[in-house]
């Protein structure tokens, strides 16, 4: 298990998180600058867009065509428009044989890249064979064109009388258009079609533009089986074993054998199980009978829509039912026989929707959401969380497209029950984006997730079906600093069975807004989750098995949106695969621990240095604090306190003044062999050769080899401890019975006070009087007998 050479310093800078100081707020060329000095401070409820840059976008909104003129061929019109600005053009879809057209669509060309003083807009005739036919075309002078300052009301369009190709005016036909200038504030900036992007066409269109998705409503599905009544197997001279399944979409869940053989067979045992509104799928009870050791039989069966069911507000348990169960084993044909039955068997049930919990769809430890289900057991938001996402720089390339090497980036956001995605910036390795977001805040312990991913949908290229990762980011809520704009350049940072890749960096501006103090000082010492998540806890192994299932679903349902969030940008996202052995995680978090523990050694260290004497005059200012300690004992709680204090207010002074980023020290990602990588990225079961499956088998062997000396060793001390009493030495036991009862009788006639001075004295007493030999009742200790001895 060797490990790979340390990168060198300037790779180990660029992990770092950096400081930037982009030009936020609005500044608008006519008319002056908005808030002071283009910056949106106090008056921040004059713009809406003040955590990103601004950017200037040439708006042409195209509404419809009327009094087309035919084709002298065909005696018809297919008419579509092309907004051409120098270099760049934009097409609308053609409509056949309509001389009076509606488009409705709006082109934006980026103020940036514009290398034209004109912009023409041509109305063209759709030929199938020959070259399209000129109709006629408008023409706008760019200087006259007018700058739209939200939040005024959009621009109303106009109609324009339709040119020749030398600019004379035509007979017939008239186009209705808005031209004007604005910013990525602009209402018609997420549905246009964009300059930047103007190499896609088709489908590809929809996958491009930012949306915002909403998480759907997830509620538990909790079905107490109680018991059943007049089971009838098909064998009828034997009594049956039953047992009930219960299935919800794809989950399926099982009770236990009936513990005895018999026809009325009881439970009494809680399935839990995911569903999300609006409910598709039904509740599917099936009791079936263990009728040989390899055979069930179903016996009966049970469909109910979930919305039937109760939903439960608090711990207080909804009514239970009884629900006749269908005979199962009938042909289509004897279908009606169902109905004929005089006798039914019976189900017991208690079924309800958990509405007081949160349906955990992501790990608790990056948890962005902590509100219960039922809307009417929300609190009221104490903040709010701005970010602007701006941009990102040094972009690796992700696929190559006709020999061409390419990445084209959109950033993912995830926090609470809102997704946000940026525009596709196509074909840029610095992409801009400027788009911002708001979300309210209810808890602030709880965790933004953001994700650069490049998009592989855009019709055409080799690139894989996945859209791939670029990197992820995390900052917890709490560790901002309210009403403070914090702009930094994340590194993006990817681990691949080739090790630690550095793939940009995505610069952000984010600001979290205090709404109640005391609301926030309030929560902070209340549960993180619901209180029906500690009244009636989920078992450990329930609970992964409901996120797994809440994940699921969630990435089903972003899936089907349009452009769709699709399921690998989900997973990422949530960490679906959080719980996977990594032998690279296992040595992160046990240096977590080392360093956890790191201030316990660092003051066990300077005890012994004082019990020593290294250095004289602390130990006599530490024999005088003692002292002090034991003549006034009533100073010692407020002396801890006061000393906890003053290191806080000496902490302050180095506080972090940035938030936390992805630490590859802390992740073990710079130093892990490659090996561990490719065994951290296998796949589920393990999809690697036989020697290598051995090797990894056999490591893994010696390290839980080392973990269970090390949890013996703690097993033993343990039973060391009860063997004081047990007698199971019994010359041991006698010896630490008399000597309690001596110093029984030695506490109760010495004051107190004199026994700890004594104690204190001696313990600090000078190396001279000291033996390097072990201490008498470390001996007697370590002597004592353990279980150890009856280990096979």
């Amino acid at each position: 298990m060797g490990s790979q050479s340390a990168p060198p310093k300037a790779n180990q800078d660029d992990y770092k998180l950096k400081d930037t100081k982009p030009v936020l707020g609005e500044r608008w060329p006519h008319g002056g600058q908005r808030g002071g000095s283009g910056w949106i401070y106090t008056e921040r409820a004059t713009s809406t867009y003040d955590l990103v840059e601004q950017m200037f976008y040439l708006y042409v909104r195209v509404e419809k065509a009327k009094d087309l003129p035919p084709n002298q061929v065909t005696g018809s019109v297919d008419p579509y428009v092309e907004v051409k600005v120098g270099n760049y053009k934009g097409k609308t879809r053609h409509f056949e044989k309509k001389s009076n057209p509606e488009w409705k669509q709006v082109f934006a060309f980026s103020k940036d890249k514009i290398q034209s003083s004109v912009v023409e807009v041509y109305v063209r005739d759709k030929e199938m064979v020959a070259r399209d036919d000129y109709i006629g075309k408008v023409v706008f002078d760019m200087h006259e064109v007018p700058t739209r300052v939200p939040p005024d009301s959009p621009l109303a369009p106009q109609w324009y009388r339709l040119e020749g190709r030398r600019g004379e005016p035509k007979v017939r036909g008239e186009i209705m258009l808005a031209v004007w200038m604005g910013t990525q504030a602009d209402e018609a900036f997420p549905e246009a079609w964009h300059s930047d992007s103007a190499s896609v066409h088709g489908e590809g269109v929809y996958t491009i533009r930012s949306k915002v998705y909403v998480n759907p409503k997830l509620w538990y599905v909790r079905v107490n089986v109680i018991e059943a009544q007049d089971i009838e197997p098909q064998d009828k001279s034997q009594p049956p074993q039953a047992f009930v399944k219960a299935q919800v979409g794809q989950q399926v869940l099982k009770t236990k054998l009936s513990p005895t053989k018999t026809p009325n067979p009881m439970w009494n045992e809680d399935l839990v199980f995911v569903a999300a509104e609006p409910f598709e799928e039904q509740l599917v009870i099936t009791v079936e009978n263990k009728s040989t050791p390899a055979k069930d039989e179903v016996v009966g069966r049970l469909c109910v829509p979930l919305n039937k069911f109760e939903v439960r507000l608090d711990h207080r348990p909804v009514h239970s039912r009884w629900f006749n169960l269908e005979r199962f084993g009938f042909g289509v044909l004897e279908g009606d026989k169902r109905h004929e039955l005089k006798f039914s068997s019976r189900i017991h049930l208690r079924v309800c929707l958990e509405g007081a919990y949160h349906v955990l769809d992501e790990s608790t430890m990056y948890i962005s959401d902590t509100r219960p289900t039922a809307r009417q057991l929300w609190k009221q938001p104490i903040g709010i969380l701005e970010v602007g996402i701006l941009s990102a720089q040094g972009l690796q390339p992700m696929k190559t497209n006709e020999g061409k090497s390419s990445t084209d980036a959109y950033c993912v956001a995830k926090y609470g029950q809102k997704w946000v995605r940026t525009r596709t910036i196509t074909e840029s390795f610095n992409p801009k984006w400027n788009e911002q977001y708001t979300w309210e805040v209810y808890d602030p312990c709880t965790v933004i997730t953001l994700g650069v991913f490049d998009n592989c949908h855009l019709g055409g290229g080799s690139g894989s079906k996945n859209d791939s990762r670029i990197g992820k980011v995390r900052i917890r809520l709490s560790t901002l600093e309210m009403d403070r704009i914090y702009t930094n350049s994340y590194p993006l940072l990817v681990l691949s069975p080739k090790g630690l890749k550095k793939m940009g960096e995505v610069q952000l501006a984010i600001r979290f807004t205090c709404l109640s103090l005391a609301h926030i000082i309030y929560l902070y010492g209340h549960p993180l989750l619901p209180k029906m998540h500690y009244l009636h806890p989920f078992t450990v192994n329930q609970l992964d098995g409901l996120r797994y299932q809440a994940m699921n679903i969630v990435a089903v349902r972003l899936g089907r949106a349009e452009p769709p969030l699709r399921k690998e940008v989900v997973e990422y996202m949530l960490d679906v695969d959080s719980h996977i052995w990594s032998l690279r995680r296992s040595k992160a978090n046990f240096f977590r621990i080392v360093s956890l523990f790191s201030g316990a050694i660092s003051m066990t260290r300077w005890l012994g240095e004082v019990q020593q004497w290294k250095n004289p005059i602390t130990t006599i200012l530490v024999h005088v604090l003692f002292f002090i300690l034991i003549c006034y004992p009533e100073l010692i709680l407020p002396t801890i306190f006061l000393y906890m204090f003053l290191i806080g207010i000496w902490n302050f002074r180095f506080r972090p003044r940035h938030p936390p980023h992805m630490d590859t020290k802390l992740s073990w990602a710079e130093a892990a062999h490659s090996d561990e990588l490719d065994e951290e990225f296998d796949t589920f079961p393990t999809s690697k050769a036989q020697d290598v499956v051995k090797m990894r088998y056999d490591r893994l062997r010696s390290v839980a080899g080392r973990i269970q000396t090390v949890v013996g060793d703690i097993a033993t001390q343990g039973e060391r401890l009860q063997a004081l009493l047990s007698w199971r030495d019994p010359r041991a036991t006698s010896l630490f019975v008399i000597f309690c009862l001596i110093a029984a009788v030695a506490l109760y006639i010495t004051p107190f006070k004199m026994v700890s001075v004594v104690a204190g004295i001696f313990w600090l007493r000078h190396p001279k009087f000291r033996s390097k030999l072990p201490s008498l009742p470390s001996n007697f200790f370590k002597r004592l007998p353990s279980r150890a001895d009856g280990m096979l």
